[in-house]
Parts: structure tokens; sequence; C-alpha cells
């Protein structure tokens, strides 16, 4: 007993987040002694120890002490310390499964895991006409080189848990370095050409790709079986971008919810309703009627005047205006002067009584861009009616397909740099239009040109995108050059492509989704730097490695690179 003392009192004196050899007889709790942690039904009587390595006293600070955990930065600075959280600890071993997984699937699918380079063309113009340095870029992702892999014949199925590279802004669910789970297929379906080969059309699938979905689909449910121990169904729901932006506002939408938008044009008096027609916009309404209230009227409350509103008309419906709040809309009265504005088939067909609020928006009939101030709105309303614990959503996984995009757009601030007030792709300029609308990509309807593109979105939050893939070069050609207008110098940069697709690439498409954010959601994690063992601050900075970095000035000077004030 007295060496037992003396033993412990030596180890009293170790400093804490030391490494230590222990050696002892183990033994059984007893029943009421024991607690759920591993190794919490046992203990070690220690008859020997021996200190390996003594930590520094103090250190910058104690990941044990998960109450008095210093700010992010500091964290991310000794990130090594960090990692001894054992809830990062657990989701990195949590992420290697998901990815034994992913590719034990994909192998029993007859897939090939191919690595495909990092170093890439940097710009799109031809530099052997310039006698400046030559420089590699980072890829934003594999897309050429897995079509080119497809179009050369040697593998059909492809895939890779590929590094990508972005120049993302700092939200929680982005990095300028990340991975995503990528794959392509040859000969997949491509909408009405082959039927025997598509899903079909009960579920809303309507474009080409079922065989990527097929394996997504799999892939996914194999996942949440064996890391999360729930059953998926075995075919997830499948939305238009139509009626998602229609019913949500959203392209992601979070259908755990209620508190739809509503299309009102159809019920509104004229001439209000052939003036909207005629300009080709709708009008449409969010409503918290009174059976919501006891869930989103504190919400309607605290939002009142904030920035979310400022695009929208908001009306709170009382006894005095009940039969004419209509009137009080700006967006009605850029459209007609004539009053009075009688509201009583809307009220009849929506359910507004007094004590409802409504909020009322114009928008464009084909939708655009990525939401409306309308679906921003009802997300803005649910934050609120959880934070207040008036809203509690289901943490079961709504696994949701939205498909028939607009294969161009001209509503995405993020490409709008580059194209100059042309049209842009919304997905990439490699994704094949819906067989349905070819002939008015010919014709130049380009605004009603609808996409075979698809993504996979869970609980409001887009984990995966793909499409099925233009595989005729002179399409292909028709696009670069007659839609998106780009440039000689452009095109040629995708000359490698075209000369693919004219050596006979079979049809093919593919999906990636973002293994990271896949990562956060198993983790219920609400960042993705908390699933990835050395990441970049929201700033992109790497606190721990200390870069970006400036280059030694006489490197720069072998690659005739200067810096900015010409030292």
């Amino acid at each position: 007993m007295n060496h037992s003392n003396g033993i412990l009192a030596s180890m009293s004196q170790v400093p804490t987040e030391s490494t230590v050899l222990v050696e002892g007889i183990v033994h059984a709790r007893p029943e009421h002694q024991r607690r759920p942690i591993p190794s919490g039904d046992i203990e070690v009587e220690v008859t020997k120890f021996r200190l390996l390595n003594a930590a520094d006293s103090p250190l910058p600070f104690m990941s044990s002490h998960a109450g008095k955990l210093p700010s992010e930065e500091q964290r991310l600075r000794y990130r090594y310390l960090d990692l001894r959280r054992p809830e990062l600890s657990s989701n990195l071993r949590k992420r290697s499964e998901v990815a034994h997984i992913v590719r034990h699937v994909l192998h029993e699918e007859g897939f090939t895991e191919v690595e495909t380079p990092l170093l890439f063309k940097s710009t799109p113009e031809d530099l052997e006409s310039h006698p400046e340095p030559l420089f590699y870029a980072l890829p934003q992702s594999p897309q050429q080189a897995k079509q080119l892999l497809i179009a050369s014949g040697a593998v059909d199925k492809y895939y890779q848990l590929a590094r990508c590279f972005r120049d993302e802004d700092g939200r929680k669910d982005r990095q300028p370095e990340f991975t995503q789970i990528d794959l392509e297929m040859a000969f997949v379906s491509w909408g009405e050409d082959i039927p025997s080969l598509t899903t079909g059309t009960a579920d809303n699938w309507r474009i080409g790709g079922g065989e990527v979905r097929d394996i997504i689909e799999r892939l996914v449910r194999a996942v949440w079986s064996k890391v999360e121990g729930f059953e998926l169904p075995e075919r997830f729901k499948v939305m238009t971008y139509a009626e998602a932006m229609s019913r949500f506002g959203s392209d992601k939408p979070d259908t755990r919810f209620g508190l739809e938008i509503k299309n009102v044009t159809s019920h509104l008096p004229e001439p209000l309703r052939s003036s909207l027609i005629e300009h080709g916009e709708i009008l449409e309404a969010l409503i918290v009627d009174k059976a919501e209230h006891h869930i989103f009227g504190r919400a309607a409350k605290k939002i009142k005047g904030m920035e979310v509103e400022k695009r929208l008309d908001r009306i709170d419906i009382k006894d005095a205006n009940l039969e004419s709040w209509l009137e009080a809309s700006k967006a009605i009265h850029t459209l007609s002067e004539v009053t009075p504005l009688s509201t009583t088939e809307l009220n009849a067909a929506l359910g507004v009584i007094s004590g409802s609020t409504v909020w009322l928006a114009k928008r464009p009939r084909i939708a655009e861009g990525g939401s409306t101030p309308l679906g921003q709105l009802r997300l803005a309303l649910s934050e609120e009616a959880q934070c207040s614990g008036q809203l509690t959503l289901s943490p079961k996984p709504h696994f949701l397909w939205i498909t028939e995009f607009p294969l161009f757009t001209r509503a995405d601030e993020d490409k709008e740099f580059l194209a100059h007030g042309r049209w842009s792709s919304s997905h990439h300029p490699f994704t094949a239009p819906m067989r349905q609308d070819i002939e008015k990509l010919y014709e130049g309807r380009i605004s009603e040109v609808r996409g075979q593109h698809y993504d996979l979105v869970l609980n409001g939050v887009e984990i995966g995108g793909g499409s099925v893939r233009v595989h005729d070069a002179s399409m292909q050609e028709y696009i670069f050059s007659n839609v998106l207008q780009l440039s000689e110098s452009e095109t040629a940069s995708f000359s490698h492509l075209i000369h693919a697709l004219r050596c006979g690439a079979p049809p093919h498409g593919g999906i990636a989704l973002g293994f990271d954010r896949l990562m956060a959601i198993l983790c219920k994690t609400e960042t993705i730097r908390d699933v990835i063992a050395f990441p970049k601050t929201g700033t992109g900075k790497d606190l721990l490695f200390q870069s970006p970095a400036p280059a030694d000035p006489a490197v720069l000077e072998q690659y005739n690179v200067r810096p900015r004030n010409g030292r």
C-alpha cells in the first residue's frame, strides 16, 4: 500500500498532458462506479509508471477543459492541442469510416479509383505566344479530366476522393481547399431517348442520369445505415427547380417545415392580373395566419423592419384593412393605380383573416437564381422560431433531388465578373440541355432551356450536384460560341475536350458530393472546420503553418515576378 501511495504521489507531480507509460493490474469497477466512457468499466492498480515526455506547463490551453476553451483562432493556432478534444478526434475517425464505406460501395459497383492532376492550366489564354514565365493553377474540380477519362474508353466508371481548390468566401461551410466524392459514368441515359434505361417519370425524374441517381442513393443509404444506424427509403423524393422556387423560394429547400409561398396572381382583380402577365411577372405571398401564429408570430414581430424585409411588402391584417389590404402594397401600385382593390377573393383563397401577416413580392414568371426574397424570409422566420423554442425541426434526414434547373443564367453574381452581361452556365458549360428543350436552344430561347442537372439536398443544405454532359461536339461548340459567346482564346482552352468528343465519346454523366459538408452533417457540427484535421480560417489563413506567407524575393526573381512596389 505504501508502494502504491508512493507511485501516486510521484504521478501527481507530472504535468498535465504529459505522456506516461503505466503498468499495473486491471480490475473491474464496482457496478455503481462505472462510467460511460472508453475503459469506464475497469480501473488499473498502478504498480509501475515511467514518464516518457513531460508537457510544458502551462500549455496555451487545456483541451480537456471543455467549458474553458479559448477562441477558435487560438485553437487553430495550436491545432495539435485542439485535436486532443474527444469531439474532434471522433470526427476524424468517423470521416475515415465514411471514406471506407464510400470506397467499398463504389468498388462493389464496378468503379475504378483514378487520380487526376492537381497541376492544371492557369488561364485560357495561349501562354506559348508570350515571353512571360508559365504557371500552373490548382483545379476547382476534376471536371475536364474525368470527362476525358470516360471519353478515352479506358474506364467506364470513375471515382476518387478528390482534392479541389476554390477562392471561396469565409462562410462556415466553405474552405479554399476541400474534398469531394467525385464520380463519372459512361453510357448514362439521356432523358427520353433511351426509355428502357431511365428511372421513369412516376417520381418526377424526367431527365437522364438515372444511373447516377441509383448509385448515389445506394451510397448514401449505406453511409446512414452503417454510421447512423438509420435506414433511409429506397427512393429519395424528386422536385423540379420550378416547383422548389415556387413553393419554398429556394433551390435547396428545407422541407421539414411548412410556411409555403403562394402564387396569388390568378386571384388578383383586373387589371392587376393582366398587367403582371404582360410584364412576364407573378405576385407571390407568404402568410402567417392565425393557425400558425403560435409558431411564427413571435418571429414575425422580431424581424419587422430587418434587412430581410426590405425588398418585400409587409402587411399586418386587422379588422380595419381586412377587405382592402392589397392597396398597401407598393408592388401593386407600380402596376395599377386603380382603387379600391377588393381582397375578398384573395382572403377566401389564401385563408387570410384578421391577425394574419402577409408579405408580398413580385418576381419573373420564370424563376432565376438560388433564392427569392420570400424564400429568404421563410428561412429567417424559421431560424427565429427555432431560437425562441417555438419550432423544433425533425432530426430525421430529408433527402431531396432538385432537377430541371435553367441551363443558363444572368442572375449569378459570382459569375458576372467573367460573363460581363453575357449568359453564363448555371452549372457548368458541359451540362446537357433537357431533350425536350434542344429546339429552344437552337431557336435562341435561352431563358426557357432547362438542363439535365441534378442537386442532392439534405435538410435545406446542398450536399452534391451533377449532370448529364454534352457528348456531341457540335452542340458543345454551339453552346460555347452562340450562347456563352466565348472568345476564340476562351474556346481554345477547351479544344482538347472538343476533340475528345469528336473521337466517339459515349454519353456520360456524373456528380460530386461535398465530403466535408457531408461529414459536418454526420458529425452534427455547424462548421466543416470541425471535420478537417488542419483547416483554414474564415479568411483562408492557416494559423498553424502560418500560410500564406510572403515568398523570398530571390525565389520570385527566378520566375521574373516582382512585388507590386517594384522592389
